[in-house]
């Protein structure tokens, strides 16, 4: 129906909070999130679940330093996930996603440097935090159910009118130091979506299903999955630890359209058996036939082997797109839907309203959006070819971006952002071939990636060496054929040391994160140092990749 003289026009979407009340408006009665278990909740119940969740918020929240006040959420998958992270927008306030695997020293740097007021979590972290209370000053008491006290009205709390506000606080790694808050605005997560929206055919519609396998609390599975299905008014198909069997029984059962995965996934499907298990229990729906509804499969936040992909596509007649992204970016930067089918192994191209370069490591621009940059000045003319057919591509140079979906810089202060003229250092390598598709070489620093996790090395060698036996260690990332990179570590006992890498690895668990921990640790005589004495890493991750053949 056509608006009229006296009809008020639709409100502008400024928060992913205000794309729920629209799809709640348009297909109230529609899905919105299928839990594991068959539960089902449709988007005038969500809507209506996060008006209370919003005025709950802003009653514990408090009065709000020089930023609004943060909510930290440390659950699983869940549809009370997405209603606390939708509640915290819709009260004006500011989204801290936290892994609820997390030990207690990580929940302290987290839940200290963000100064989030109220905690949402589950009873593991809420045990977690009562032993570090002391160091949290402005924590209030965490809550392990969402607030709704009796008689809280359900009504919508003033939310922010100003797009540049900050949404969410994604704590990231860098290369030194501990974890920095990466400070996404409302503008940043609608803008990627928007960008996303402009690729034919669509990526995700209202009518899709989308997995939402991925873990919540990481930039990949809140804004490409969660903030996704808000977007378009989709149905998200929720499953809180992935289990490839059970996984891919309830994506046969929902008849999921949009998988929204990383590479351990699709490997772990593609290693089913087809046949009944040796104690006779059926192993599910063939492959194919449970990806029967999939019409798009999307691979992202860590390498994907050709052959893994292959085999993929050979068992269930799907090619799988690879997209590339960081938490800085809302995340997506490129994908092989953007543009003519890409080669094996490529990240894609830009998408569309993002801009990009590489850069050699003198200042010199290498490509741009396509174009190899000519020396002596200027872009080569957009109609001409990028190169010429025989070039095998571009030098490496780091991908540098520009987009209404860069982030604001790093909390509290913004530093680490965007340049003057919204230029931002990824810190990652890659060229371009022939035809304008992008592959990834390496990262600057020395940063592991563990099925899409950012693992730094520097922490983990300081929770080896606070073991009174270990003289030091280096840790690397080596190639793992489903993580994408395995943590290794190469440690130096004291002379009289005689603690076992089994010691050392439950020594690990108390401190890290699972996906921290190294999965091998090898004990050395010494470490190849440089002549200035640093270690050389790159002659230990050629010795564990050597080892691995």
């Amino acid at each position: 129906m056509q608006d009229g003289p006296d009809t008020p026009a639709e409100p502008a979407a400024v928060t992913l909070a205000d794309r729920v009340r629209l799809a709640a408006t348009a297909r109230a009665d529609q899905p919105a999130l299928i839990s594991a278990d068959g539960a089902t909740l449709s988007w005038a119940e969500l809507d209506g679940a996060v008006d209370r969740a919003a005025a709950a918020l802003s009653a514990l929240a408090g009065p709000a330093d020089d930023h609004p006040a943060r909510v930290a959420i440390a659950l699983h998958n869940s549809p009370d996930f997405a209603v606390a992270f939708f509640g915290t927008q819709r009260a004006g306030l500011v989204a801290v996603p936290v892994n609820p695997a997390l030990t207690a020293p990580e929940l302290r740097h987290i839940l200290a440097d963000s100064a989030a007021s109220v905690l949402i979590c589950t009873e593991q972290v809420r045990s977690a935090v009562e032993g570090i209370r002391a160091d949290l000053p402005a924590l209030t008491e965490p809550h392990t159910t969402l607030p709704n006290p009796p008689g809280q009205p359900a009504r919508d709390p003033a939310g922010p009118a100003d797009p540049e506000a900050v949404a969410v606080l994604l704590y990231t790694s860098g290369t030194t130091g501990e974890p920095k808050g990466a400070m996404l605005s409302h503008r940043a997560l609608l803008a990627n979506h928007e960008q996303i929206g402009r690729i034919t055919p669509p990526v995700v519609g209202p009518d899709d299903r989308v997995l939402l396998a991925l873990p919540l609390f990481h930039a990949y599975g809140l804004n490409a999955g969660l903030g996704a299905v808000a977007y378009h008014g989709a149905c998200g198909v929720l499953v809180e630890r992935f289990e490839p069997a059970g996984v891919l029984e309830l994506v046969a059962r929902h008849r999921v359209s949009v998988l929204v995965g990383v590479p351990s996934m699709f490997l772990g499907w593609t290693m089913l058996p087809e046949a009944p298990t040796a104690a006779g229990v059926p192993a599910g729906p063939a492959l194919r036939t449970a990806m029967d509804s999939v019409r798009v499969a999307i691979c992202g936040a860590a390498p994907l082997a050709v052959g893994g992909a292959t085999r993929f596509a050979e068992a269930t007649g799907r090619q799988i797109q690879v997209g590339y992204g960081l938490t800085e970016t809302a995340p997506v930067l490129t994908t092989t839907l953007a543009g003519t089918p890409a080669e094996s192994n490529s990240i894609g191209r830009p998408i569309p309203g993002v801009e990009l370069r590489l850069v050699a490591a003198d200042g010199e621009e290498l490509w741009r959006d396509g174009s190899v940059v000519d020396p002596a000045g200027g872009a080569d003319d957009a109609d001409e070819p990028d190169l010429e057919f025989s070039s095998p591509g571009t030098d490496p140079g780091e991908i540098v971006v520009r987009g209404a979906n860069l982030f604001s810089g790093y909390w509290p202060d913004g530093h680490g952002g965007p340049d003057p003229d919204g230029w931002w250092h990824t810190g990652d390598v890659a060229y371009a071939d022939a035809a304008g598709d992008l592959f990834l070489v390496d990262r600057l620093g020395e940063l592991i990636l563990v099925n899409g996790f950012n693992v730094y090395p520097q922490e983990v060698e300081r929770v080896l060496g606070g073991h009174p036996e270990v003289v030091e260690s280096v840790v690397v990332g080596v190639p793992h054929p489903t993580a994408g990179e395995a943590v290794t570590a190469y440690v130096v006992r004291s002379p009289e040391g005689t603690v076992s890498a089994a010691e050392l690895a439950a020594h690990c668990a108390r401190n890290l994160a699972r996906f921290k921990c190294p999965s091998r640790i090898e004990f050395v005589g010494s470490l190849p140092l440089s002549a200035i004495g640093r270690v050389r890493r790159s002659v230990i991750r050629s010795r564990g990749s050597s080892d691995d053949e």
